[in-house]
């Protein structure tokens, strides 16, 4: 018999529920390219109570299944516990709709007659053995003290890196459900990485902002028949500001000390063709840093300063060894062409002025500058954040958006700060004052020395 689509199915196998509310359609059109293929990373951010977890992580596999009973479904929670949990909803909907195996019937592990199956796994446990055509990570953070914790976060991101993404089958997609909780939370690391840009990312805040992707009036609640704006108005009074933006908006603004906001820099399609451009590096100090599981990045910002604003234009991010350091400089200067000038941090010490003097001589026709760098880290982007903060600011629209803007509103409290630094240098250097020399003229020549 024919699988009906997953809209129509819903209602089949729980007729009692809601299935009709907008944001769950809209929720929906992205499940239906995970199923044909046209998206194999999905990111879902809502907030509590609202049905993410009944139909994407306990109804869309068994739908799956049901179509395709050779599929390899893996449902990840934050512990065992609430992973078996969705396991036997799953696998008690299954049995209403289809064969299962009798000889593997376990809540954590069961399989379809098909051959096909769902593994059920808390965060931190092993899989080892069984691969995944479809991976479902359903919140993996309990509660506000395991997201406050760094060393719990780290936990997490191995988990997910070195147990569940090594499970991946070929062409293999990973669906993302979450309330957020902190920046660096798995998602917000996931997206700060190198595979952030193969990410799509559905966020439906509790109440409507600017753009909604549903269209809401400013304020209007995401589902009202549950939820209506004076409910959500008691639990923002009881959960306070900052908790009720990441659970309820999807917005972990960093903790108070953050020194930039994030709707100071707003995304442009253009920068101003003329103007002066500079590319500034920052070079990771160290091949890893404190976290092991999170090491340096070498970062290189464009930025072009005209008509009185101040543009980035590219951000380039990689964690290479450094004998890859000067070939992709290089490379990038030549992507960028000769009228673009190159600057980079001269670090102190022999072997500061040793890497410096190597680099300029590896750049030579270009417009290369190394400089010293005077005051710590914050005094050096404060002028910088300044200038952002009266909307002098843009970004120009790019894949590395999302991963700047979490580093910049995490700054000085977050895990990293390469893109801070090579901001702030890119905009401190095309803001240098010109040096004033002294002339001096003499009878038989003309003499020109800094004041």
């Amino acid at each position: 018999m024919r699988v009906p689509p997953f809209d129509a199915w819903l209602p089949q196998v729980t007729p009692a529920w809601r299935w009709d509310w907008p944001y769950l359609a809209y929720m929906r059109q992205y499940l239906d390219k995970i199923t044909s293929g046209e998206l194999d990373r999905l990111m879902l951010f809502l907030p509590p109570r609202h049905g993410k977890t009944e139909m994407v992580t306990v109804r869309y596999p068994v739908w799956r299944l049901e179509g395709e009973p050779g599929l390899r479904v893996i449902v990840g929670a934050y512990n065992q516990l609430l992973a078996n949990k969705f396991s036997r909803k799953a696998r008690r909907i299954a049995e209403s709709r289809f064969a299962l195996a009798s000889d593997r019937a376990a809540v954590e592990d069961w399989e379809t007659a098909g051959g096909g199956g769902f593994r059920a796994i808390g965060v931190g446990a092993g899989i080892t053995g069984q691969g995944g055509h479809l991976v479902v990570i359903d919140d993996p953070v309990k509660n506000r003290k395991e997201a406050e914790s760094a060393v719990y976060r780290d936990w997490v991101w191995d988990w997910y890196t070195d147990d569940l993404y090594t499970r991946l089958e070929p062409g293999a997609a990973i669906i993302l459900i979450m309330t957020r909780w902190h920046q660096d939370d798995l998602a917000g690391r996931i997206l700060a990485s190198e595979d952030g840009p193969n990410w799509t990312v559905v966020s439906l805040p509790a109440e409507a902002e600017k753009g909604d992707p549903l269209d809401r009036g400013l304020g209007e609640a995401l589902c009202p028949a549950r939820y209506p704006v004076p409910t959500l108005a008691r639990i923002r009074s009881v959960l306070g500001g900052h908790s009720y933006a990441a659970l309820y908006q999807q917005k972990p603004y960093p903790p108070e000390g953050a020194l930039a906001r994030r709707e100071w820099f707003p995304i442009v399609g253009a920068a101003p063709a003329e103007g002066a451009r500079l590319r500034f590096w920052e070079f990771a100090a160290t091949e890893k840093s404190a976290k092991a599981s999170d090491p340096d990045w070498m970062v290189g910002t464009r930025m072009v300063m005209g008509h009185g604003l101040w543009y980035i234009e590219d951000v380039i991010r990689a964690r290479i060894g450094p004998g890859a350091v000067e070939a992709l400089v290089k490379q990038t200067a030549a992507l960028d062409g000769w009228s673009i000038a190159i600057s980079f941090e001269q670090e102190p010490a022999a072997a500061g002025k040793l890497f410096a003097a190597a680099m300029i001589k590896a750049l030579a026709g270009y417009n290369v500058h190394a400089e010293p760098a005077t005051g710590d880290k914050v005094t050096r982007a404060l002028p910088f954040f300044a200038q952002a903060e009266a909307g002098n600011v843009r970004l120009l629209h790019g894949p590395w958006n999302e991963a700047w803007l979490q580093e910049i509103t995490a700054f000085p409290l977050g895990g990293h700060d390469d893109q801070v630094d090579s901001a702030s240098g890119a905009f401190n250097e095309l803001t240098r004052p010109p040096e004033i020399n002294e002339i001096v003229i003499w009878d038989d020549r003309v003499e020109i020395s800094p004041f």
